[in-house]
């Protein structure tokens, strides 16, 4: 009979800010492994990562987000333009309602840090070449002056200033 196990134990996983998944500081090269581990990622109230089975629970380690949106698609324009995005691990996101994008500017450097929901508290970092991409796709939001976004599934969602 088996037990759960509800501990605070380390399994010794990182995911770096580039998407990279370590075991005890080495690179886990095997993707399947990788996306078998981030299907029972999970992430608390309290910002922690954990691997979650029926049978064990343990803490990860997560520099930024645990995934990183690594392509674009976009189709239509306007309010009916529709974003895809693909993760790392070869999910695709598409913008919108249950998807939604945001922005985090680092106050000391004014550096974007652009994130796409991905599931349940887990996020994709934007990786630079893509938020290029979306900034050329960004128009100004009508009824807020200043305020630059993209429409995705007739949802705005601002990315910065002009």
């Amino acid at each position: 009979m088996s037990s759960r196990i509800d501990s605070n134990e380390y399994y010794g996983i990182k995911i770096l800010k580039d998407g990279t998944w370590l075991y005890q500081g080495s690179p886990i090269t095997r993707h399947n492994l990788v996306k078998l581990f981030a299907s029972v990622l999970h992430r608390d109230d309290k910002g922690g990562y954990w691997l979650v089975t029926p049978f064990e629970k343990g803490r990860i380690e997560v520099e930024d987000a645990p995934f990183t949106a690594v392509e674009l698609k976009s189709s239509s324009s306007g309010e009916s333009q529709t974003l895809l995005f693909r993760t790392n691990l070869d999910d695709w996101i598409e913008a919108g309602e249950e998807h939604p994008l945001r922005v985090e500017i680092n106050p000391e450097t004014g550096e974007p840090s652009p994130y796409i929901l991905v599931r349940a508290g887990l996020e994709a970092l934007i990786v630079r070449s893509v938020y290029y991409e979306l900034v050329k796709l960004a128009v100004a939001d009508e009824t807020k002056k200043g305020l630059l976004g993209l429409w995705s599934r007739n949802i705005f969602f601002p990315i910065g200033k002009i």
